[in-house]
């Protein structure tokens, strides 16, 4: 049996001339993310991301053997 959580960042776009602003921002975030899960046992099963707006959703999907 295995158990699962989801998590969920969101980061806004901004006016700049840098067009990977998120992808840099993110980065950090997301990495500290996976290294709490992974603290707890879980491993990254899958992601998406989707956006509405200005705003950019990114979700982390863990899993853990029970």
């Amino acid at each position: 049996m295995k158990e699962y959580k989801v998590e969920t960042l969101i980061y806004y776009s901004k006016v700049t001339l840098d067009s990977k602003h998120i992808t840099k921002s993110s980065k950090k975030d997301i990495q500290a993310k996976l290294d709490e899960y992974a603290k707890k046992g879980y491993r990254l099963a899958s992601t998406d991301a989707s956006n509405f707006g200005l705003a950019m959703y990114i979700y982390l999907y863990f899993e853990k053997d029970l």
